[in-house]
């Protein structure tokens, strides 16, 4: 499993929260999506590596500011 961790601004609600959530969901087959507007980020478990540039399109396509992305594979999860 690839551990994805997207950070953005903007964020500043629960509702922007499920907003990016949705928007992440919709364009990657990922396992899970959760987002943190307190910690501005969002985090996407995954089978393989995802795109930066889509990541970055998604956020921008959703209203936010891409800051930046950082990928670790992860042993364990949802096994």
């Amino acid at each position: 499993m690839i551990k994805t961790t997207v950070k953005i601004d903007g964020m500043m609600c629960k509702n922007c929260e499920r907003h990016m959530t949705e928007a992440l969901e919709k364009a990657f087959a990922a396992k899970k999506v959760t987002s943190s507007h307190k910690d501005g980020e969002s985090v996407i478990i995954s089978e393989g590596e995802l795109d930066a540039a889509k990541i970055e399109q998604t956020v921008k396509d959703a209203g936010y500011t891409f800051v930046s992305v950082s990928s670790e594979e992860k042993k364990g999860l949802f096994r």
